[in-house]
């Protein structure tokens, strides 16, 4: 990520915003940005992404998360991303990120995120995440633990499923 202005200051904003538990959803007040535009004049595919980062830093400190994980050494990780862009984003637009987690396994949480203009779906998908420790991968569980948080997700949406089954195949 190389947002590190916008990152400290969503991180510093985060923490005067109300808590929130694993499952709910941010919305973010966002604005298209020069640096984020690609040479047709839109926001640039790979800088969705970019956002994401940001919303994740917002979530994690917003639901508790922050302060254990830095205290263990842990980081968190994307392992995979699937977006639909539906409409571009143009310079200095505003726009809302709405990002919620929404099931895990023992390795990875799945979070679903829709980039929104004026009500309208402008780019919609998944990612799915992990902690990073000292010894590898946190489990989901010891996560959960650390959070006081019930160990059991939530069921998966055929979406998820489905992304699942395709990156299997992928790797296959």
């Amino acid at each position: 990520m190389n947002l590190y202005f916008r990152l400290i200051w969503v991180w510093l904003k985060a923490h005067w915003k109300p808590a929130i538990r694993i499952g709910d959803s941010i919305d973010m007040q966002l604005t298209v940005l020069p640096n984020d535009l690609d040479v047709n004049g839109h926001m640039n595919n790979g800088r969705y992404m970019t956002i994401i980062d940001l919303a994740l830093v917002e979530y994690m400190t917003r639901a508790g998360l922050m302060k254990p994980a830095l205290q263990h050494g842990w980081r968190p990780m994307l392992g995979g991303s699937m977006i639909a862009f539906r409409r571009g984003l143009k310079p200095f637009c505003q726009y809302q990120l709405r990002f919620a987690v929404m099931c895990w396994d023992e390795r990875w949480t799945y979070i679903r995120f829709e980039f929104i203009k004026d009500g309208q779906q402008m780019a919609l998908g998944h990612t799915k995440g992990g902690i990073v420790g000292r010894n590898g991968i946190v489990s989901s569980r010891e996560m959960c633990q650390t959070l006081g948080v019930n160990p059991e997700s939530a069921d998966f949406p055929p979406s998820v499923t489905a992304w699942i089954e395709a990156d299997r195949l992928l790797r296959a």
